[in-house]
């Protein structure tokens, strides 16, 4: 399963750019990569681990903007069509899961 936020946060004062990189920062520092600008994904392997992000992202919210989460199953996300220019790139593919005993 992926998760996604997605977000638009006022830049215009020196205060709001430092709260968006805090922000930024902080999906970083919980495991999310950026796909694109303000658009951050991380791969989660139970709805359980879904719902602790969701709650970790919302404790990190600056006030004002405004922030998207979205789910998708590995199914949806292998079935992304990316394009780099007018290049057609190569399907994602899912990590893979370990188990650990």
């Amino acid at each position: 399963m992926w998760i996604v936020v997605m977000f638009d946060l006022p830049v215009i004062e020196k205060s709001e750019r430092k709260a968006a990189s805090e922000f930024r920062n902080s999906l970083l520092d919980m495991g999310f990569e950026m796909s694109q600008f303000s658009v951050y994904m991380r791969f989660c392997t139970s709805q359980t681990q879904v719902d602790t992000y969701c709650k970790r992202v919302e404790q990190n919210l600056p006030s004002g903007g405004k922030v998207n989460i979205l789910q998708f199953t590995d199914k949806q996300y292998e079935r992304i069509i990316t394009f780099r220019g007018k290049a057609k790139q190569a399907p994602n593919k899912s990590p893979d899961q370990f188990d650990l005993f």
